[in-house]
This record gives structure tokens, sequence and C-alpha cells, in this order.
């Protein structure tokens, strides 16, 4: 499913979603970001909502799919903002199409997941599958991992939104998504890229810590490092405006008035 507020207008935003979310999570994004002149369409990435999956999910093809959905809407060097897993993909799509965005938004994510035979990563697959191995239902669950994401004080809306996506995500997508993560490893990458970026970290971050999201911006040439006090892994649903304050404030400094 794409969700979108304007149907032609306005330079593209292109938002993607992380391992347990969807187009929806983007909800507060949306009335936002048209009101401020862009074109946001928020996408649910394959195997999520309505979509089928891959029959392999990895970074390349994720990001394949994003430049197909990209052609086949007509969005013209859209701006990628993507969250945890979705920055993921931005990344991978930053190396694949070099000139083919505006600018972009990396949030709550990081460059590398490392050896995927390392005892952090098989800790990383154990805890987020053996839930489901031992029988749990990603609806019995969801309220679990949502509230382990969490800052201390999250909009309870937006907590809500959360734990919905989380639990309508298909228990196979899910278990494909964590081991696809594992592999991910974009580090040479990073001082290539060549466009506007902004490494939007929080606070109470544990999965991607500010810390590393700040290392990771001083690898990218001219990129903005923001962190976001008092929030968690999910910003845009923990605080909506202080989320849509920060990306629309680096959208205005990137692309003033007049950009192509």
């Amino acid at each position: 499913m794409e969700r979108g507020m304007t149907p032609t207008l306005g330079i593209p935003v292109v938002f993607l979603h992380g391992i347990g979310g969807a187009a929806r999570v983007w909800t507060p994004q949306l009335a936002a970001f048209a009101a401020a002149g862009f074109r946001p369409v928020a996408l649910d990435l394959p195997g999520y909502g309505a979509r089928p999956a891959l029959d392999r999910m990895d970074f390349d093809g994720l990001a394949a799919d994003l430049e197909a959905t990209v052609d086949r809407m007509g969005l013209d060097r859209p701006v990628l903002v993507g969250h945890s897993m979705g920055g993921m993909i931005v990344q991978t799509a930053l190396r694949r199409r070099r000139d083919g965005y505006r600018a972009a938004v990396l949030s709550g994510t990081s460059p590398a997941f490392g050896n995927p035979q390392g005892d952090f990563q098989k800790q990383f697959v154990a805890e987020r599958l053996d839930p489901l191995d031992a029988g749990g239902t990603m609806p019995e669950l969801a309220a679990a991992i949502i509230d382990g994401m969490l800052g201390p004080a999250p909009d309870p809306e937006g907590r809500a939104l959360a734990i919905a996506c989380m639990g309508a995500t298909p228990a196979a997508t899910y278990r494909a998504a964590v081991r696809c993560l594992v592999g991910f490893d974009e580090r040479a990458n990073l001082p290539q890229i060549r466009l506007p970026v902004l490494c939007l970290a929080a606070e109470h971050d544990r999965n991607a810590p500010a810390p590393m999201m700040e290392r990771m911006a001083q690898k990218i040439p001219g990129a903005r490092y923001v962190c976001l006090p008092g929030l968690g892994h999910l910003p845009n649903l923990e605080d909506a405006a202080a989320f849509n304050a920060a990306v629309l404030g680096f959208l205005a400094e990137a692309l003033p008035p007049g950009t192509p």
C-alpha cells in the first residue's frame, strides 16, 4: 500500500518503515509534510500490508523494489526518509542510484550489523525469534516488543499504532527481516554519499544508540546529526511534532525554495 496526501504536487518524500512497521506508521507525518509543500508517500515494504514478499529478502532486493516503485509512480529524485531497517534500505539505494535522490534522512539506523556469525548477532536473532519458535504469535508479542523500544514517555496514540503495526506483521516476514538485518553492511559507501543527509538519533534508542549514529554522520561528507531528547527507537510515533520539526527543518536548509 502507498499512502500519500497529494497526488502530484511538491517535491516527493518517500517514507520507509522498519522491521515491525507498515506504511501507516507514517500517518503522523503525512499531513505535516503535505502542509509544508511536499508530496509525502509512505510505502509498505514487500511482505507487509497486502504486498507479496520477495522470494528472498535482502537489501539489494528491497532497494530494487523501491526503485521500481519510484519509477512506476513517476517520482522525480525523491527525498528518502528511512527508519531502522528502512534506513538501511535508504543507504543501499544511495549506493545503487547515486544521482537518483535529492536528500536522505536516516532515522534510528546503522551502517552495518557486523559478522552474521558473531555472538551479538546470534543473540539478536535469538531474542527476536525464540518467542515465535516457542509458539508465540505476533499479536501476542507485539506490546512487549514495542515497549522494549520506546523512551520513557511516548505518545499513547503513537504507542498504540506501533503495537498494531507490529501485531499485523506476518511472522514469516518478521523472521525474514530479522535474518536479513544481520547481513547488512554499507560502511564502505558512507564516504561516497554526495547529497544532503540527516542522521536523526534519539536519546533513549537502544537499537541505534545516539553515539553510534553520531559516528555514522561523521563518515558522510556534510551530513547533519541531530539527537532528539527523551525519545526511544520510534521517534516519529513517540513525539511526531519533534520528529517532524527536525526533518522539516533539515529539508528547509537542504532544499531551499527554487531547488530543482
